[in-house]
């Protein structure tokens, strides 16, 4: 009775706070109509609270979120399911939904009242502008009476999550070379060298083709005997991602980070469709593993991964290098295919970044420019994406495949600009990618395979309708080019390309 007294709408209040005075003015001005008037103002609330404390309604409830995981911008439907499981049919209830504000606040219903036995089917929207694990729930239904003198709150503690992932820019197919591994019975290249007759076989096993038995085998060896199955080759590579805190600028979508995580997201939903097996390395160190993920296994731990990924205070790299497996004195060899995503680096960590180029893996970094400078515009504000072939050892102007030291003048406290840290990376081998936002990984990622294929590497074009650009290996520490790459390079300012 306490706890109906203390659900007292204001309404109820007004009531009682009405009916007690009009009982002290009857009794001052000796009105026996004034009495009766205010005992029925002040029973009705209380008759409400009485009635609603001794409801015994039984209600279950059920959610279901379709989809449960979603990108940045979709919209999924809660869907819920009201019972009345009690002998009695309930009243007015007034059914709320906790959802998070950044999902759009909660959801409210009102049902007149449900019958012994029945239930309601309820359902609603919601849509989130930025990634995120999100709590939707539990439900609450307010009991009231017909005349709204009480409410009773009662809450289910059941919740379910919902997580929202990055947004997902789909990648053209291009190959990348990444270190390959056997899982199959026999290499490929052993039918070649041996001949189809002279394949190495072996027993037959219950379940196999007999279409593959191999007969001049059997009759060699006097049991059934079938060939070795071509062995299934996979891919390795590591997706890199920098989250420190001082290498990217802005907030919110529009913020160097979020761009940074939505690039690592569709890189590595685009390389895991394909079957490669993949690390997920950060700066802070390896933060995730898989087998190949033709299943999406891989690909479900990744997005719940960057889902709640925050940019970290660290300040240095080391521990992320380690774990790529290129830190100097630590390194691995054939790592496969290495694709980073980095924010602003220094002269130091892209020299201790180019410094990792080391084995028969590919190295592809992608570096976010979002400086506040080139946000707010000026002569360097162009909308377009700068792709870089690695400096082949040995070749005139290269460095043999090593980073070069620094020179005077490099800013080793500050943050280098784009193109200086990605003159570095190439000059260690790297091919290099640098975009402003996650919607222009599409296009520079189709010319990223065709940088390692030719001679020059082709980027996107500088605006809808241009032309691709080729773009020369310029930064710090690389030397004059080929006379071949001279030549590309006065084709290209022809032709209104970038060099």
């Amino acid at each position: 009775m306490r706890r109906a007294l203390a659900g007292l709408t204001t309404r109820g209040r007004s009531f009682v706070a009405a009916g007690a005075t009009a009982i002290v003015c009857a009794f001052v001005l000796g009105e026996r109509d004034l009495l009766r008037a205010g005992i029925l103002v002040l029973v009705l609330p209380l008759l409400s609270t009485l009635a609603v404390s001794r409801t015994r309604y039984r209600l279950a409830c059920a959610r279901r979120l379709e989809p449960p995981r979603l990108p940045v911008g979709h919209e999924t439907r809660v869907d819920l399911r009201l019972e009345n499981v009690s002998r009695l049919p309930s009243g007015l209830l007034l059914v709320e939904d906790r959802v998070p504000y950044a999902l759009g606040g909660r959801a409210r219903f009102v049902l007149d009242r449900i019958e012994s036995q029945g239930s309601r089917e309820l359902g609603y929207r919601i849509r989130s502008d930025v990634r995120g694990r999100f709590r939707v729930g539990p439900l609450t239904v307010r009991l009231a009476d017909p005349f709204g003198m009480v409410e009773l709150v009662r809450s289910f503690s059941m919740s379910d999550t919902l997580t929202v992932t990055p947004a997902i820019v789909p990648l053209p197919a291009t190959r990348l070379s990444g270190a390959w591994g056997g899982g199959g019975e026999s290499l490929a290249r052993a039918v070649s060298a041996a001949g189809e007759d002279d394949v190495a076989p072996r027993e037959y096993r219950h379940g196999d083709d007999l279409r593959r038995v191999h007969w001049r085998s059997t009759a060699r060896h006097g049991e059934l005997m079938v060939r070795r199955e071509e062995q299934h080759r996979q891919s390795s590579g590591t997706l890199f991602l920098d989250t420190r805190r001082r290498a990217h600028w802005g907030d919110g979508p529009g913020g160097s980070f979020e761009q940074a995580v939505s690039v690592a997201a569709s890189i590595g939903v685009h390389l895991g469709r394909t079957g490669m097996n993949l690390r997920f390395v950060t700066d802070a160190g390896e933060a995730l593993s898989a087998a190949a993920s033709f299943d999406g296994a891989f690909e479900g731990l990744l997005l719940e991964a960057l889902a709640v990924a925050r940019r970290s205070k660290s300040v240095s790299l080391t521990p992320g290098l380690a774990a790529l497996g290129g830190a100097p004195g630590q390194g691995r060899e054939g790592d496969g295919l290495v694709t980073a995503v980095f924010g602003a680096l220094t002269a130091e960590e892209a020299h201790r970044v180019a410094a990792t180029r080391r084995g028969a893996g590919s190295r592809l970094a992608v570096l976010i420019d979002a400086s506040p400078a080139r946000r707010d515009g000026g002569a360097e504000n162009v909308h377009r994406a700068r792709i870089a072939r690695p400096r082949v050892p040995g070749a005139r102007g290269g460095t043999g495949g090593r980073a070069p030291e620094p020179r005077s003048g490099d800013a080793e406290d500050g943050p280098l600009a784009p193109e200086a840290a990605a003159g570095l990376l190439r000059a260690g081998g790297w091919r290099v990618l640098v975009i402003r936002s996650a919607a222009e990984l599409a296009g520079a990622w189709a010319g990223a395979g065709q940088a390692g294929a030719g001679p020059r590497s082709h980027g996107a074009p500088d605006e809808p309708g241009g032309t691709a650009a080729a773009t020369a290996d310029a930064g710090p520490g690389a030397g004059p080019g080929t006379e071949r790459d001279e030549a590309a390079d006065k084709a290209a300012d022809a032709t209104g390309g970038a060099a």
